[in-house]
């Protein structure tokens, strides 16, 4: 297995610059593993390939503005900052971040930024809201620092993050100047947690949610903090010395014994987007014996005496974890039966884990035809689904 095996050409313009209006009005392939078969359909269309029992199960992370445009002091030089995680563990009062910052071969440890209510383009004269200050290298990140940051005058951090702050974008959307709410979930919870936004739920409206649990699927949520290996591509030839970088998660006691009914009564759980999945599968711990529900999940119904699952292993809450799991090729899903997915970035861990669902020629053969058929591509594009 070679990195080269999950590349493929996506011309320019199938790069979506702005999001479908309605959202659920974007285009559905659905890959049928079992038999090869790709089907072109609307993403209102889903309703159609979900079952009464099943469990749709989606990232309610929240993104936060958290692209910062600022000059260096003493060169006025622009600088870009990108939040992506807080590090509580090495400042308590959370003013530590691991960022992205460009141009970062220019921005040395101990450079400071100057960050101003409306950005770059704010005259050099007004007084900075917050400034940041590199601390340390972030091992092994193209572009990675921690960064201290200070507030001016009253605010609080996150009072200057907000006044200061942009919702960061894809790099390779750079064209859109709409609402930025439309790069945040319907379902999205009201803490901002998240460098980028968890791109499959993108596509869901309040109708479609409240039509799919109309037809009985149980609709729920866990969150994982989207954060630098977003950004990342994989670089080394061969992709299992690529190094997953930790990302927080939480899957709730709800899901647990949503995830438990549904198994026990032989439906499906269905994850809407990769995140969702990586919670998922990194909550399910194989050394654990398997369970019997013990209670039954509201909307559904188990047969007496059915387990969750078959073998030893079972999925427990975690409330405040790290991940770093990598899905490939070879790898064994536990938890999760389908996905709701986007079309992903070529040699990215994204396309290698949709080809661990289906297989590698089963995702190659897919994306050849949405190239074929003129679908949008990435964060605002179309979506599959994979059952």
């Amino acid at each position: 297995m070679r990195t080269d095996d999950f590349d493929y050409p996506l011309p320019d313009e199938l790069i979506a610059q702005r999001p479908a209006e309605p959202r659920d009005s974007c285009r559905l392939l659905v890959l049928h593993r079992e038999s090869g078969k790709v089907e072109h359909r609307r993403f209102t269309d889903l309703i159609d390939y979900l079952e009464p029992g099943d469990l749709l199960v989606a990232n309610e992370t929240r993104v936060l503005p958290g692209r910062l445009l600022g000059r260096k002091r003493g060169t006025g030089g622009v600088a870009q900052t990108l939040l992506l995680r807080r590090r509580e563990d090495l400042d308590p009062e959370g003013h530590v971040w691991e960022c992205l910052v460009k141009p970062g071969k220019r921005l040395r440890q101990g450079a400071v930024i100057e960050y101003r209510q409306g950005g770059a383009h704010a005259p050099v004269t007004a007084e900075p809201l917050l400034e940041g200050r590199i601390i340390d290298y972030l091992e092994g990140s193209r572009g990675g620092r921690l960064v201290r940051f200070e507030t001016r005058g009253a605010l609080s951090l996150d009072e200057a993050i907000h006044q200061t702050g942009l919702v960061p974008l894809p790099p390779y959307i750079t064209q859109y100047e709409g609402d930025p709410e439309n790069y945040q979930t319907v379902y999205a919870m009201r803490e901002e947690h998240s460098a980028a936004a968890p791109t499959a739920g993108l596509h869901f409206t309040p109708t479609l949610i409240k039509t799919i649990r109309q037809k009985g699927v149980l609709f729920g949520t866990v969150e994982l903090e989207v954060g630098l290996d977003t950004f990342r591509l994989v670089e080394e030839d061969d992709p299992t010395e690529h190094v997953m970088h930790t990302e927080r998660y939480r899957v709730g006691q709800d899901v647990v014994d949503a995830v438990h009914a549904a198994k026990a009564a032989g439906h499906r759980v269905i994850a809407v987007g990769t995140t969702s999945v990586r919670s998922l599968e990194s909550a399910f711990d194989p050394s654990l014996p398997v369970s019997t529900p013990p209670v039954t999940a509201r909307g559904f119904e188990r047969a007496a005496g059915s387990a969750a699952f078959t073998g030893t292993g079972d999925i427990v809450a975690c409330l405040d974890a790290t991940t770093d799991l990598y899905l490939m090729p070879g790898s064994t899903f536990h938890v999760v039966d389908a996905l709701v997915t986007n079309f992903h970035v070529p040699r990215s861990t994204l396309m290698m884990l949709v080809s661990a669902l289906a297989t590698r020629e089963q995702i190659m053969a897919a994306y050849r035809a949405a190239v074929d058929e003129r679908y949008h591509f990435l964060s605002f594009g179309d979506a599959m689904l994979i059952v």
